[in-house]
């Protein structure tokens, strides 16, 4: 029972990467008339329903239009992948630590509360890691939204210790990139970068998963795009490292913080 609800997790977050990857290319090109319905970027073709679903689909075809054999990218696959695992290791989290029965005891309908903005949030950062990745760029409107979502999330377990916690944990991630754009005057990170640590910061509530989220975000920023990058002068997208981190992370915290 259990693993067909991991992997129907699985599938409804591949679902969400697939439609939160199409939006972002809807909102890059707002103001063209693309239609209600997925199309082809370069032949404007309306694709068919089987041409849409999550990653079977860009498999089938090997990531190219089936109408004019253009390539559609990775972006697509990785997005739809990317959610779809997101949810699953959620779901792994949740059973394991035993979430799924505890949100049915009638004292604690506030998991209830804590999971839907977990939620929100989790969809508000794979937008802003999508959009990021592909046009580097992170939306204001949702950075905001996911910096009020991660502040949202501290009202579960809510003490004065948490609070200060969180504070640090923001302070590190959300500090250290908007440090890193002052001195580099936008050089060397972006302006919305240090919005974005600041809302994982917040979200994470912990200084210890923080400085493990910054570790790991830049170790997979070095390890995927520095290859392409040697001899370059390229600007490298750190959205979709920095959302990875905190996805592995997160989903781990537990055990993480019992090993410190």
């Amino acid at each position: 029972m259990e693993i067909m609800a991991l992997v129907l997790l699985f599938i409804v977050g591949a679902c969400f990467g697939s439609f939160l990857c199409c939006q972002a290319r809807r909102l890059h090109l707002k103001g063209k008339k693309l239609g209600r319905r997925s199309v082809c970027l370069n032949c404007k073709k309306q694709l068919k329903w089987y041409d849409n679903i999550p990653i079977i689909s860009w498999l089938v075809l090997k990531g190219k239009c089936r109408k004019c054999g253009k390539k559609i990218g990775a972006t697509e696959i990785l997005s739809e992948f990317g959610l779809g695992l997101t949810f699953f290791l959620f779901g792994l989290g949740a059973i394991t630590n035993n979430l799924t029965l505890n949100i049915f005891l009638p004292e604690q309908p506030i998991i209830f509360v804590f999971l839907a903005i977990l939620f929100f949030l989790v969809l508000s950062l794979a937008f802003l890691a999508i959009y990021d990745g592909l046009y580097g760029e992170l939306p204001v409107p949702f950075l905001i939204i996911a910096i009020i979502l991660a502040i949202f999330m501290n009202f579960y377990n809510f003490s004065w210790q948490a609070i200060g916690n969180a504070a640090l944990s923001a302070l590190i991630l959300g500090g250290l990139y908007l440090l890193l754009y002052l001195v580099s005057k936008g050089k060397w990170v972006g302006d919305g970068d240090w919005l974005l640590g600041l809302s994982i910061g917040l979200a994470l509530g912990s200084p210890w998963l923080a400085l493990l989220t910054l570790f790991l975000s830049n170790l997979l920023a070095c390890l995927v795009m520095l290859p392409k990058t040697k001899g370059k002068n390229k600007r490298i997208p750190f959205g979709p490292f920095l959302v990875s981190a905190f996805i592995i992370i997160y989903s781990f915290s537990e055990l993480l913080l019992s090993m410190i």
